[in-house]
């Protein structure tokens, strides 16, 4: 409470101080002072001054001169005193504002008329700023330079207060901040400044044609001005080749110019034996250029084009660098493409065979050149199984490793290539050649030695009767000594060999590990003269020449000799009824010259057994006569009548017999001597089998049948005087009673026909 009191108290002494008259008389103060300000040329600035209590003479300096006591300043038309005595204020104006403004002010009021002391404000810095000029490339509005080669853009801006700030913006509008130099150079009047700013460019082929801007600014206008310049830079082509595709198989080897193909994108593989073109682009200022292709560095003769073509593309361009160089009077430049050449599998290193000991450690190696790269398989013979899939196979050598093994490789798209080697156990050598052979006396004898050998055998001797063979033996013996896979061959020639040569020989084989015997009988084979040998093969080939002209002959018969068909009948032949009419004899119906008709409208039954198929039932059979020398012969229509026929049959072969110049025929067609057409046929021979392959034509008992429905014989008669023609037929009892002529071996053979045989043609389709 008491600290309250005792700040009460001190605040109404201060009141009644601060409000005496005589104090606020006595002093004068100011209520405000100038502060330091910035202004653009141009612009209207006012510094402020207040007075409280103002007894002297109040004015403004502008760096320590007087400027005036009197408000409007006279003498300097831009400056005024502005505000009111009433309010104390004194604060001065100017407008607009120009470059020799920028100065120190000053508020001052002289001691007043009662001893009253003088007051001076702040100092108050007023800065005049001035915009930059537009800014300038000295270099014009065109610049040419060469790629790669530095050249030097200068930008200047005049007159800035402050000195102008500089900014390069390239054709990209990408502000660029690196090699720059920036300068600043006072103006004479020590108050503006001149900004210049190099730009030390590095063209490049992107900068062609290409607008380079310097922008000007300072704090008085921060509207950027700015000038541009055009960048013309000559450089050297840029090259790009790119892998064309083209047709599969080309021909030739040779490099040259271009050929018709689709674009493949590159990386992608080409296929060994095609056509590969390849183009090189170039960019290049200025475009007069010349090209130049090369394959691992070597040039191509006559590659001046801006296209080459490979044809038959081959392995060997797997992984070639193909380069295209270009130039141009700035420089050259180039591009190049490795080639990806798709081909089969080959062969670099084959697998060898080997010979080892139990439990040494082999390795057989197959190297094959593909691409892609290929799949390598090792397969142990003969069980067929997959031991390794590398390139190297490395395995401890034992009983059941030893052996043969296939190295296979397999590259999709093409076929599979295989190589064997045989892992050998070494020991003692093995003979296995047969212990008999044979030669020929007074020929050259040869006695074969084959043995298994591993490692390769030191020597290989003969002996006969306990005597060694050698090169000293005589000029009767000669050895030959043959390596062979995984052993050796040894040949003992005996030159006109005698009979004291044959016998036992023993064949001794030594190898590093051991040695093997074995006894070889030698027995003479009996030899075949040469008479024999000429005489046999004479005889041989006569054998082939008959046989093949028989068979000729047989084919060509088989092709004449074709049975027409029972259904093709000639239009003259076909009665009303579907018959065939037979004539003995034109008459009437009271002749005895009766008409034999064959039923034929069932067809023709390819491979039919005729004897069952064709064969018509009994009511079928009618008693037909025919005259034959003037007397008849009664065929019956029932099978009683069997042994009459035969009884017949013998009488007229005894008649033959009794008749030399009556000739019986397989088969007899009974004609008119008129030429009229055919009245019966009567079939007799032995059982007929035909070359078409029908079956044999047989019965027991000769009968006629007849082409109408009822079995009646029917008979045709003439005015006209018939002449009767004696015919002999046999007709055996085996003989079938209802036949076609034309099933007749003779009807189809003409070869079986006698020289008075007389036959129709074979009918033809109508």
């Amino acid at each position: 409470m008491l600290h309250t009191m005792q700040l009460l108290l001190l605040a109404t002494i201060v009141a009644m101080v601060s409000s005496s008259p005589y104090t606020s008389y006595q002093n004068q103060r100011f209520a405000m002072e100038p502060q330091d300000q910035t202004a653009v040329v141009g612009a209207r600035v006012t510094l402020p001054c207040r007075v409280i209590n103002k007894q002297g003479t109040l004015q403004w300096t502008k760096d320590d001169f007087g400027l005036g006591t009197s408000r409007d300043l006279s003498g300097f038309e831009r400056y005024a005193m502005v505000g009111s005595d009433e309010e104390g204020d004194y604060s001065l104006d100017i407008y607009p504002v120009m470059l020799d403004d920028d100065a120190r002010y000053q508020c001052q009021v002289s001691p007043g008329p009662e001893g009253q002391p003088a007051i001076r404000s702040t100092f108050a810095g007023l800065t005049v700023l001035v915009p930059p000029e537009a800014p300038k490339i000295t270099q014009g509005e065109v610049i040419y330079a060469t790629e790669d080669r530095k050249v030097e853009i200068e930008c200047v801006s005049v007159g800035g207060k402050p000195a102008a700030e500089i900014t390069w913006i390239d054709g990209l509008g990408t502000v660029l901040t690196d090699n720059i130099e920036y300068t600043v150079i006072p103006l004479p009047d020590q108050r503006r400044f001149t900004a210049k700013s190099v730009l030390r460019l590095t063209p490049k082929k992107e900068h062609h044609n290409t607008n380079f801007s310097c922008q000007a600014q300072n704090t008085a206008d921060r509207t950027y001005r700015s000038a541009k310049i055009r960048v013309e830079v000559k450089y050297a082509p840029k090259v790009k080749v790119n892998v064309m595709g083209s047709l599969p198989g080309g021909a030739g080897g040779s490099v040259g110019g271009a050929g018709g193909s689709a674009h493949v994108s590159t990386g992608s593989r080409i296929v060994e034996h095609s056509q590969v073109r390849l183009e090189c682009r170039a960019d290049a200022n200025p475009s007069d250029v010349r090209y130049r292709w090369f394959i691992n560095d070597e040039p191509i003769i006559g590659g001046q084009k801006t296209e080459m073509v490979i044809r038959n593309v081959t392995r060997k361009f797997h992984d070639a660098i193909v380069k295209c160089e270009v130039q141009n009077s700035v420089g050259k430049s180039e591009d190049s493409e490795t080639l990806d050449i798709s081909y089969a599998p080959s062969f670099r290193q084959r697998p060898q065979s080997m010979e080892a000991d139990v439990g040494s450690v082999v390795s057989l190696t197959c190297e094959v050149d593909s691409n892609p790269q290929p799949e390598i398989v090792w397969i142990q013979h003969p069980s067929d199984r997959v031991v390794g899939t590398s390139t190297n196979l490395t395995f401890s050598v034992s009983n059941e490793t030893a052996g043969r093994y296939y190295c296979k490789a397999n590259v999709p798209g093409y076929a599979e290539i295989s190589a064997d080697a045989y892992v050998y156990l070494k020991g003692s050598p093995a003979i296995g050649s047969q212990r008999t052979q044979y030669g020929l006396v007074g020929d050259t004898a040869r006695i074969e030695c084959f043995a298994s050998s591993v490692p390769r055998a030191r020597h290989v001797s003969w002996t006969f009767n306990g005597q060694e063979i050698s090169s000293e033996s005589g000029h009767d013996y000669s050895i030959l000594v043959d390596a062979v896979p995984g052993g050796v061959k040894s040949t003992l020639i005996i030159r006109d060999s005698q009979a004291y040569h044959y016998g036992k020989y023993n064949c001794t084989v030594v190898n590093d590990y051991g040695n093997d015997v074995a006894e070889i009988q030698l027995q003479a084979k009996k030899s075949v003269s040469l008479l024999m040998t000429i005489v046999g093969g004479i005889s041989v080939v006569a054998f082939l020449l008959v046989l093949t002209i028989l068979v000729v002959v047989y084919i060509k018969c088989k092709k004449r000799t074709k049975l027409p068909p029972a259904d093709v009948i000639s239009e003259h032949q076909i009665t009303k009824n579907g018959g065939v009419s037979c004539k003995l004899e034109p008459g009437d119906r009271t002749s005895n010259y009766s008409d034999l008709k064959v039923d034929i409208s069932g067809g023709y039954v390819p491979y039919g057994d005729y004897s069952t198929h064709y064969s018509p039932p009994p009511q079928y059979l009618t008693t037909c006569s025919t005259k034959s020398n003037g007397s008849s012969t009664i065929l019956q229509n029932n099978h009683q009548n069997q042994l009459q026929l035969q009884q017949q049959q013998q009488q007229q072969h005894s008649h033959h017999q009794h008749h030399p110049q009556t000739t019986t025929l397989p088969m007899t067609f009974l004609t008119n001597s008129s030429g009229g057409s055919l009245t019966g046929s009567i079939i007799g021979s032995r059982e007929i089998r035909q070359d078409n392959g029908l079956p044999s034509l047989q019965s027991t008992t000769a009968s006629v049948v007849s082409s109408s429905p009822n079995g009646s014989c029917s008979n045709q008669s003439t005015t006209a005087a018939a002449t009767t023609t004696t015919t002999h037929v046999v007709v055996p009892s085996s003989m079938a009673l209802s036949v076609d002529p034309r099933y007749s071996a003779i009807y189809g053979n003409p070869y079986l026909r006698s020289s008075n045989s007389s036959l129709l043609p074979p009918p033809t389709a109508v």
